[in-house]
């Protein structure tokens, strides 16, 4: 399973402007610059990113994109649920009906557990783990940096 370029790409997007902490606006030419995605994409990925709440766009001469939500407070799931929709390995994962065997089907339940354990781990990792604290990701499936305790206990859809 490959996760899409629209997910590893949005997750650097994000990351970058949530690093920026000058008072002004990044442009779509500097987020380009720095995280080498060409700023045709950009523009299609800062979109859902607008939409979820991540960010807000100023027009303008100085205008450009604004980081808006605390970074422990976004997780890896929240990016892809907010790209991709549901984090399934396969579509009789999040729907049942979609096929006929899934009745009897002895291989769902592995798939609906593997992507159980991919959206779990996909959720203890934040953009503020990415930040401060990236050696510790991949030790164990606990968040290296709590998540803030004005963040939502549920995870953002998209």
């Amino acid at each position: 399973m490959k996760l899409s370029a629209r997910s590893r790409y949005a997750t650097r997007i994000l990351l970058d402007l949530a690093e920026h902490t000058e008072d002004r606006p990044l442009c779509a030419s500097a987020i380009s610059e720095k995280t080498d995605i060409s700023v045709p994409f950009i523009e299609q990925i800062l979109r859902p990113l607008k939409k979820a709440g991540y960010i807000k766009s100023v027009r303008g001469a100085y205008g450009g994109h604004i980081f808006l939500k605390d970074p422990a407070c976004i997780t890896l799931g929240d990016i892809v649920r907010t790209m991709e929709g549901d984090i399934k390995i396969s579509q009789c994962s999040s729907n049942p009906n979609i096929c006929e065997r899934s009745g009897d089907c002895r291989t769902r339940i592995a798939w609906e557990r593997i992507s159980q354990t991919m959206e779990r781990e996909l959720d203890a990792i934040t953009l503020a783990d990415l930040m401060f604290n990236p050696d510790k990701i991949g030790e164990t499936s606990v968040p290296a940096t709590p998540r803030s305790p004005g963040c939502a206990e549920e995870p953002l859809t998209g």
